[in-house]
């Protein structure tokens, strides 16, 4: 039986049962085969798989796919490639390099994406810190209605849906993507900045949440993220959110 690929919900999966699996695992004996098999999985993917899958079809420790991972993204970076090899939370994914972002948006016609808004930041880093979350959560801690926002980021492909809280109403839960972690340059969750306590309510709450994200982007003043008109509509549930800034 052949082994077969497939792409679903953004993971690749592959089926190798039957007489051909221990063939596939003896073939990936030495590192410059584990190394290019690993980039022909990762290429034709295009989404980000787990290093403890790579580890499974190749016959191999997870702690080898991952060292192959490192060994690839380092040379890589070191032959100044027009790929970059990426670590999100256990899996991997091949990206082009963001010295060429400008190059390959003119070559394909594409529109750089809209900035984020501070609102849809403050929403997106209750999400990061506190998931999984409810809407009614966020609310809470933000002090206004956050549906337009949260539907946004949910489109950006910044957040998704992974399940229902057990309570009244049964109200959906949020938690971030590997999207999230590419686009704020993370590997994990455990690499977000230290966030203070957040036991008040309102402006304090918010506060809070602004000095963590102005450390995530980078920033050390809110001098371009603006809120008033964004955060205003939100507020009255109406518009789209222009005003401010970000996305790395």
């Amino acid at each position: 039986m052949e082994s077969i690929i497939e792409i679903a919900d953004g993971q690749i999966e592959f089926d190798i049962a039957g007489s051909s699996a221990p063939g596939i695992a003896d073939t990936a004996k030495n590192e410059v085969d584990i190394d290019c098999i690993i980039e022909s999985i990762l290429f034709v993917s295009g989404e980000p798989v787990k290093l403890s899958r790579i580890a499974a079809v190749l016959g191999i420790e997870e702690s080898e796919a991952e060292a192959a991972a490192d060994r690839m993204r380092d040379r890589y970076a070191f032959e100044r490639r027009g790929i970059q090899l990426i670590k999100l939370d256990g899996a991997a994914q091949l990206c082009s390099s963001p010295d060429n972002a400008d190059y390959i948006r003119l070559a394909l016609e594409s529109r750089k994406p809209p900035q984020l808004t501070l609102p849809a930041l403050e929403v997106l880093a209750v999400i990061a810190y506190f998931q999984p979350v409810t809407r009614a959560y966020i609310e809470r801690i933000r002090g206004v209605d956050s549906a337009y926002t949260v539907g946004l980021l949910i489109d950006r492909g910044l957040i998704e849906s992974c399940g229902r809280l057990d309570a009244p109403g049964r109200p959906n839960l949020y938690r971030t993507t590997f999207v999230f972690l590419r686009t704020f340059g993370l590997e994990s969750l455990d690499e977000l900045p230290a966030l203070p306590q957040i036991d008040n309510s309102g402006d304090e709450n918010r506060q809070s949440i602004h000095n963590a994200i102005l450390e995530l982007t980078g920033k050390t003043d809110s001098g371009g993220l603006e809120e008033e008109s964004g955060e205003r509509r939100e507020e009255r549930g109406e518009g789209r959110e222009e005003s401010g800034e970000f996305i790395p």
